[in-house]
C-alpha cells in the first residue's frame, strides 16, 4: 500500500488544499484568456457551453487526477510508477507522469515572462502611465515593453525569484502559507474591481453581454474553444493537481473537494468578466479584442474612468497574484521529483528547477524582440512553447489520466480511493471519465493540431 502521508508533508486542512488547488487553477487563463474568448464568441451562449464542459470534462478529470495523486503520495512520475505497479501494469505508465512534469516546467518558463508583463504594468499604472492614453499610445506602450529585452528580463527574473522563494519553504511553511494569503486577497481584489465596475461601468450592458445567450454567435469552433478552456483553466494534465492531491489527507472527500475547487475557479472567471466587460463597454471599447484585451484595451478604459489610476493598479496586482499562485503549482512537481530521486534538499531542488526554467524563459522573451526573426515551425520560442504545451502535452496528459483511471485501474481500486457514498453518483462519474471526457479531449486535441 502507498504511504498515508507524502514525505514532503501534508495540507493541514481540507481548506488549505482547496485554496492551493484553486490558486493553481485560477491564473492568467481565468482573468486574461476567458474574458477575451468569451468576448470573441458571443458572450452568454459561450458561457453556457463553457459551464457544461466544466461539469462534463473538467470536474471528472480533476477528481481522477487528485485520486491518482493521493493514491501514490509522490511526485507525478513516481506516483504513476507506484500505482501502475500496484495495479500490475507496465512501468511505461510512468511516462504519463513525465508528460505532466515536463508540461508544468515548460509552461512555467514562458508563464513567468507573461507574469512579468503584469508586474511591469502594476508600476506603469501606479505611476500614472495610463493617464491621457489614446488607442495608439496604449499599443505603443505595450509594444515598447515587448521590444525592451533588458526590462523583460528584469521582470521575468523578479517573478521567478518570487515563485522559488515560496516553493523552497515546503508544503505548509511555503505553499500553504502563500495560498492562504494570496487566494483570499485575489478574491477580495476581484470583488472590489466588480464593485468599481458596477459604480463606474456599463454594468447592465456587461451583465447582458456575459449572461444573455446569443446562439447565433455560437459556432462549432466556439464550442471546441469552450471545451478546451474548460480543460485548461483547471490546471489539468500538468502534474500540479496530482502533486497537490498527494498532500491531501486520506479523510478528505475527493468529490466534494474537487467540486468546491471547480466552483471557485468558475466563479473567478465569471467575476473577471463582470469586472472587465462593463468597464470596456462604458468606454465604448469592444470586448472582442483578442489577446490584447488586458494589456492594450483595458489600460485605455482605465485612462478614461474616474479613479482609473488606482483601480488599474489594483487590477494588475490581481493579475500578478493569480499568476503567482499558478506558478508555484507549476514548479512543484519537478521539485518533488528531484527531492525524491536525488535526495536533494528542497532549497537546492527549487533553485535548480527555477534556474533552468528561467534560462528557457530568456529564450522566450528574446523571441519577442532580438530573436524575432528566428523561428521553428514558423513559431518563435514563446509561441512554440505555448503551442506545444497547450495543444499537445496537456491534452495528451488529460487523455492518459482518463484512460488510466477509467480503463486500466480496477474499478475496486478506484472506488476505494474515491469513496463516493451514492452508487449512482459513482456510476455517472465513471461514465464521464471513461467515455465523455476522453472523447472530448481527443476532439480538442485533433482540432488543435489541425485535423478537425
Amino acid at each position: 500500500m502507498p504511504a498515508t502521508v507524502s514525505i514532503h508533508g501534508q495540507w493541514s486542512t481540507r481548506l488549505a488544499f482547496i485554496l492551493a488547488a484553486t490558486g493553481s487553477a485560477v491564473g492568467l487563463g481565468n482573468i486574461w484568456r476567458f474574458p477575451y474568448i468569451a468576448g470573441e464568441n458571443g458572450g452568454g451562449a459561450f458561457v453556457l457551453v463553457y459551464l457544461a464542459c466544466i461539469l462534463l470534462i473538467g470536474l471528472p478529470i480533476m477528481m481522477a487526477e487528485i485520486l491518482l495523486g493521493r493514491r501514490g503520495r509522490q511526485s507525478p512520475i513516481n506516483t504513476m510508477l507506484t500505482v501502475a505497479r500496484e495495479e500490475g501494469l507496465s512501468r511505461g505508465w510512468g511516462l504519463m507522469g513525465w508528460i505532466g512534469v515536463l508540461a508544468g516546467f515548460l509552461i512555467l518558463s514562458f508563464y513567468s515572462v507573461i507574469a512579468g508583463w503584469a508586474l511591469a504594468y502594476v508600476f506603469k499604472a501606479g505611476s500614472g502611465g495610463f493617464t491621457g492614453l489614446d488607442a495608439d499610445g496604449s499599443s505603443e506602450l505595450f509594444g515598447a515593453m515587448l521590444a525592451d529585452p533588458e526590462a523583460l528580463l528584469a521582470w521575468h527574473t523578479i517573478f521567478m525569484v518570487m515563485t522559488a522563494m515560496v516553493v523552497a519553504r515546503g508544503v505548509q511553511s511555503g505553499l500553504e502559507r502563500a495560498v492562504t494569503i494570496l487566494v483570499p486577497a485575489l478574491v477580495v481584489l476581484l470583488i472590489i474591481l466588480v464593485g468599481y465596475s458596477m459604480a463606474q461601468g456599463a454594468f447592465a450592458d456587461g451583465l447582458r453581454f456575459l449572461f444573455r445567450p446569443d446562439f447565433s454567435a455560437l459556432s462549432a469552433n466556439a464550442v471546441l474553444l469552450a471545451m478546451g478552456q474548460a480543460f485548461f483553466t483547471l490546471s489539468l494534465g500538468m502534474g500540479a493537481i496530482m502533486v497537490y492531491g498527494s498532500y491531501l489527507s486520506s479523510d478528505a472527500a475527493i468529490a466534494k473537494t474537487s467540486g468546491t475547487v471547480v466552483a471557485a475557479d468558475t466563479l473567478v472567471a465569471l467575476l473577471a468578466g463582470l469586472a472587465i466587460f462593463p468597464i470596456l463597454l462604458a468606454a465604448g471599447l469592444s470586448p472582442a479584442q483578442g489577446p490584447g484585451l488586458i494589456f492594450v484595451t483595458l489600460p485605455l478604459a482605465f485612462a478614461e474612468m474616474p479613479l482609473g489610476l488606482y483601480f488599474g493598479t489594483l487590477f494588475f496586482i490581481l493579475l500578478v497574484f493569480a499568476a503567482w499562485t499558478s506558478a508555484i503549482s507549476l514548479i512543484e512537481p519537478a521539485v518533488a521529483f528531484l527531492v525524491e530521486n536525488l535526495g536533494a534538499t528542497r532549497v537546492f531542488a527549487t533553485t535548480t528547477v527555477a534556474m533552468l526554467a528561467w534560462l528557457l524563459g530568456i529564450g522566450a522573451l528574446l523571441s519577442l524582440n532580438v530573436w524575432a526573426e528566428y523561428t521553428l515551425f514558423d513559431r518563435g520560442i514563446l509561441d512554440l512553447l505555448d503551442y506545444l504545451t497547450a495543444n499537445i502535452l496537456l491534452p495528451l496528459g488529460g487523455f492518459l489520466i482518463a484512460l488510466f483511471v477509467g480503463w486500466r485501474m480496477t474499478e475496486r481500486s478506484v472506488q476505494s480511493e474515491l469513496r463516493l457514498k451514492l452508487g449512482w453518483l459513482f456510476t455517472l462519474w465513471y461514465f464521464l471519465v471513461r467515455y465523455v471526457a476522453p472523447i472530448a479531449i481527443l476532439v480538442v486535441f485533433l482540432r488543435a493540431v489541425g485535423l478537425v
